[in-house]
């Protein structure tokens, strides 16, 4: 039998030779994670079989790069994959988890299209915790906090985190607090911002989230920045990045000199309204350009004008600035065009 796709999407591979990142084309099917150069490729860089291999996540010996989980298969062979954003990363690691274990009881990956009635008493779903915390109405607050001549945008304090999780009934003192943010910070949920709470997770202690109200800490997934004594210049160019993260995810953007087309890593903000991309190989601490969105105008279309015939087809849509800059895109699934052009065209009229 063929075997059954069950989630294809983009994923930053290091590589096995070299120690260098690229953004590849990842399928998972219910026997191997298969990887390709570019998603119209017939035939894939590599596979990996599922069959007695383990799984790690979140995976933290890279300090510089987050997001990422390491696949062993039965060989010792060790493959490592960087995701886009928090949610991403779980639901990649969720699938080949099942996968891996239909293969070693022998049965048919399916999703459960029903609920299960069942408690489990004492266990704790930090995954639907974490977007209870980012809730924008009743979650924990983002504030932009000061210490040490620094300014931490869309942050929040250790004491934060442990007086949501008490007033929302998730823990019943401050003790289980702390572990409860501990295990948050360890899944990769919480990140350190600041030297105090960047000290405390490198610690090897039981709990490593401080009940401080300078230990800083912010959404792995947020729009978090820090910025020092800046010119009124940087001040201008920070000003982009304070809006809330609405959407983000990896696409392909056509290039305005060369005109070739590579895998950006993406991040719709509204007020102010900016689409961000950046190398998804690297950090999201320098973007590689910035698309204004008021007034801009966001389409699908058919084809490129200036695209040669092999480059890319299907799922393109096109933005213009209000400057008349035109950015060619292309998504993977016509359910993904849809979703980034009612974003953008949500945010392009509500912020400024």
């Amino acid at each position: 039998m063929e075997p059954k796709k069950i989630r294809e999407g983009y994923l930053v591979k290091k590589g096995t030779v070299f120690n260098s990142w690229k953004a590849l084309w990842v399928v998972l099917s219910d026997d191997g994670l298969e990887f390709y150069k570019k998603k119209s490729d017939s035939s894939p860089k590599g596979m990996i079989p599922l069959k007695g291999a383990a799984m790690t996540s979140p995976f933290l010996d890279f300090q510089k790069r987050m997001l990422v989980f390491k696949l062993s298969t039965a060989k010792q062979q060790d493959h490592y994959f960087q995701a886009a954003y928090l949610e991403e990363r779980d639901t990649w690691v969720k699938d080949i988890r099942k996968a891996i274990k239909c293969l070693e009881e022998g049965c048919q990956f399916a999703r459960k299209s029903t609920r299960k009635s069942i408690r489990l008493p004492e266990a704790v779903n930090l995954g639907t915790l974490y977007l209870a915390m980012k809730d924008p109405d009743s979650g924990v607050r983002e504030l932009k906090l000061e210490k040490d001549k620094k300014v931490f945008n869309h942050c929040f304090t250790g004491t934060a985190v442990i007086d949501w999780l008490m007033s929302n009934n998730k823990v019943r003192n401050r003790q289980e607090g702390l572990i409860l943010g501990t295990a948050l910070i360890s899944e990769g949920y919480l990140q350190p911002a600041g030297e105090l709470s960047k000290a405390a997770t490198e610690d090897i202690s039981e709990t490593t989230l401080l009940d401080q109200i300078d230990a800083f800490y912010y959404f792995a997934d947020s729009g978090f920045y820090c910025e020092g004594n800046s010119s009124d210049e940087d001040v201008i160019l920070k000003e982009e990045f304070r809006g809330a993260v609405v959407k983000q995810g990896c696409l392909l953007k056509q290039g305005h000199r060369v005109k070739n087309w590579k895998v950006r890593k993406f991040i719709l903000r509204d007020d102010p309204a900016y689409l961000h991309y950046y190398d998804p190989t690297k950090g999201d601490e320098d973007a590689l350009g910035a698309v204004h969105l008021r007034g801009s105008v966001v389409t699908a279309i058919e084809y490129v004008p200036d695209a040669k015939k092999y480059d890319v087809e299907g799922n393109l849509f096109e933005v213009i600035t209000a400057d008349e800059t035109h950015y060619f895109l292309q998504a993977a699934t016509p359910d993904e065009r849809k979703e980034w052009i009612q974003a953008i065209q949500t945010v392009a009229k509500s912020g400024k």
